[in-house]
């Protein structure tokens, strides 16, 4: 008899074993539909030996009932899988759930039908409906997609169906995709770029692990160089994934791609609607779809033949996932190029510690392209020292910037000023007793915002309406605002420079890929003469009259403790700065700072990076930090603060003494409530060549906690909140 072993999706049930009737094939990888109980479940078939289990006789096993009409998951994305789930402590069938991503991928050819507004216009519409139409747009998508985009009920937008403003269409869910073309539109590259190009091209021939750090100035044309590296992939008819760090990246990124090739990518994000999520998974796992541009989570998407893998603007630390699986999409990229055996292009003009210490240990291969393409020349640097000049009062922009904004204007050029806080006001407050709005399920302020009238917290989500008379204290019109965010500095800016036209670019503004493209065609077009923005307009935009950057606070990103806090601080701010001047005319930053003497300020004036990293690389030597040491978070959460407490104490006292590793904690997390839960963390710092993962399976493995207690395990973190 014929017995196989299934991984589920669910991360309560391990591995179990199934009967194979006799004339189904079921081999490692195939997709399956198994009983469990009364209910019925996908799996995917795996090796024994990869997933030991309890062996249970033959009379207990059940059939499997279906296999799917879809290629196996290939060996490469398997053990991707296990390496995974090993590295990051996390059950593999968490991680397999996100090789599984479409649950309607699994079902044969159909149709659906999908809903979209029908330019029908009403009367009267009450404020959901008006909310409704506005987020709708152009999209389409199952009247539940489209409930959840508009942030309304599904009653909502069945109302809105009978009134015939939105009408539903037949959407067959299975067209092919058009292959991009190598050949469409070749390139005129510069000689630097040249040799760069044909490097890459040859890794893809050779057709064998190699990571490659692709480090060039903002402006050098990295995407042009690699696109070339694609285009030898697609001569060969194997797939390219293309990773980025943004959903607000994406559409840019897809109209320069159709330059180059005359058709666009597959794409793959949060943003899909459920048909266009099947269709593009299952012509990914079919090799259909040969080049696929998408978000972290297109990492783990079933490739048929993986020929190339791009990391672009790879230093972000949004390629972290920080709930889950916790793994780095940076990281994670690299193994799967190792067990595919293919070339890895971690593209960035500002590499992380980590990426440059590979190359130094002669892991990575390091391509530079050290110039900005053509005649455009890098900006030039400016610091303001707000002590000397600071802004006038009630104001957040000092006098030399504002003189510079107006220069700019008056020659018919772009500025932008870059603030990373969204929203009007971090902090609001009660002038006449002091009370400080705080979200009542998170230890964090309320921000203000006032474009939508509400305070939001900007961990959970909470959101209330700003209240007329301070609940504490009952006085009215007693709210102070303190602090900017960008919406304050949008409104200095609409004083200043009243005939100015402004957009305000945040995730709330850009929460999509057609918001997005929208941006880049006002801007394009010359509608916008200033932006104000967070991080998303830091990196991927290219808008050759944009002369002039601001960045309103350079001191922000190096408050807290954060290990990362200088060279987050540094890649940021250098790739903002990188906005500016990316045509034929000439760029200016203007950095506002309290401390133009930092370390970080001066790097960036100077335009001095290897100073800043070689001195901060030996800082991390010196501490034994990543790169040259470990580290990893533990954390403990629950409702019932007590309960927190005593799991985490019963944690630290059950610490391991191991040579090389020190554990830290417990203490209160920085962000001690988090959605209504307590938090708790640890902190274990260990010696690079320790097998820490296997330290803290022993460690935690021995102890039992209750189910209410959430302890959760962050290898390698990024966030130490």
């Amino acid at each position: 008899m014929a017995r196989v072993r299934i991984l589920h999706t669910n991360p309560a049930l391990g591995p179990l074993d199934y009967r194979v009737p006799h004339g189904m094939a079921v081999e490692p990888g195939s997709l399956v539909r198994v009983p469990l109980g009364p209910r019925e479940m996908v799996g995917v078939a795996w090796e024994e030996e990869a997933l030991p289990t309890e062996t249970v006789g033959d009379n207990r096993l059940r059939n499997v009932l279906d296999v799917y009409d879809l290629p196996p998951l290939g060996a490469p994305l398997r053990r991707l899988i296990e390496w995974t789930a090993d590295y990051y402590l996390s059950p593999p069938q968490a991680v397999l759930r996100m090789a599984l991503s479409s649950a309607a991928a699994l079902e044969g050819g159909r149709t659906v039908m999908e809903y979209r507004l029908s330019g029908k216009s009403l009367d009267k519409l009450t404020p959901q409906r008006a909310q409704a139409i506005e987020r709708i747009g152009e999209r389409q998508g199952l009247i539940r997609e489209l409930a959840e985009i508009a942030d309304v009920s599904e009653g909502v937008i069945r109302g809105l169906v009978k009134a015939g403003v939105i009408e539903g269409i037949e959407v067959a869910l299975d067209t092919p995709f058009v292959a991009p073309d190598p050949g469409f539109a070749l390139p005129i590259l510069s000689d630097v770029q040249r040799a760069a190009a044909d490097q890459l091209v040859e890794m893809v021939r050779a057709q064998d692990f190699a990571p490659v750090l692709l480090d060039g100035v903002t402006g050098s044309g990295k995407t042009e160089v690699y696109f070339e590296a694609v285009a030898e992939a697609l001569r060969q008819g194997r797939q390219t994934l293309v990773l980025l760090p943004e959903i607000a990246l994406t559409e840019p990124f897809l109209r320069r791609f159709m330059d180059r090739f005359g058709h666009a990518p597959v794409a793959w994000h949060s943003d899909l609607r459920q048909s266009q999520r099947r269709r593009a998974y299952r012509a990914i796992a079919t090799g259909e779809a040969l080049v696929t541009v998408g978000a972290r989570s297109a990492l783990y998407l079933p490739y048929h033949n993986l020929g190339l893998i791009v990391v672009d603007e790879a230093h972000e630390t949004s390629f972290k996932q920080e709930d889950g699986v916790q793994y780095h999409a940076r990281d994670a990229a690299v193994m799967r190029g190792h067990f595919e055996k293919i070339p890895v292009v971690l593209a960035t003009a500002t590499p992380a510690i980590e990426t440059r210490q590979q190359v130094a240990q002669g892991r990575y291969r390091e391509i530079k392209l050290p110039g900005r393409y053509g005649a455009a020349q890098m900006p030039d640097v400016t610091a303001i020292n707000l002590v000397q000049t600071p802004p006038d009062r009630g104001r957040w922009l000092a006098p030399p910037l504002v003189a510079a904004m107006t220069q700019t204007l008056a020659r018919g050029e772009q500025a932008l000023l870059f603030l990373n806080r969204r929203g009007f006001a971090p902090l609001t407050l009660c002038r006449h007793c002091g009370h400080r709005f705080q979200c009542p399920h998170c230890t964090a302020w309320m921000v203000e915002h006032r474009l939508t009238n509400r305070l939001q917290c900007h961990h959970c989500g909470h959101v209330e309406p700003p209240p007329r008379a301070c609940p504490e204290c009952c006085e009215e019109d007693a709210l102070v605002a303190c602090g900017p965010g960008v919406e304050r500095i949008s409104d200095e800016v609409g004083i200043l420079f009243p005939e100015a036209r402004r957009a305000i670019v945040t995730s709330d503004t850009l929460w999509s890929p057609a918001k997005a493209a929208e941006f880049v065609g006002r801007m394009e077009a010359g509608d916008i003469d200033i932006v104000i923005g967070t991080q998303l307009v830091t990196k991927g935009y290219h808008f050759p009259n944009l002369t002039l950057v601001g960045v309103v606070d350079a001191d922000l990103g190096l408050q807290g403790g954060d290990l990362r806090a200088a060279e987050r601080s540094f890649q940021q701010i250098m790739q903002v700065a990188g906005r500016a001047g990316r045509g034929v005319k000439p760029g200016h930053v203007y950095l506002q700072t309290h401390e133009p003497d930092a370390p970080v300020m001066r790097a960036l004036v100077s335009g001095d990076a290897e100073s800043f990293y070689s001195a901060e690389t030996e800082a991390r030597r010196m501490a034994n930090a990543p790169p040259f040491g470990r580290f990893a978070g533990i954390v403990i959460s629950s409702e019932n603060l007590k309960q927190a407490e005593e799991v985490a104490r019963m944690i630290g006292q059950a610490a391991p003494e191991v040579e090389g590793m020190d554990v830290y904690g417990p203490a209160p997390a920085p962000l001690a409530m988090l959605r209504g839960r307590h938090r708790q963390r640890l902190l274990v710092h260990a010696r690079r060549t320790l097998d820490v993962q296997n330290v803290l399976r022993d460690w935690l493995g021995a102890l039992d906690w209750p189910r209410s207690v959430r302890v959760s395990v962050d290898i390698d973190p990024y966030s130490f909140v």
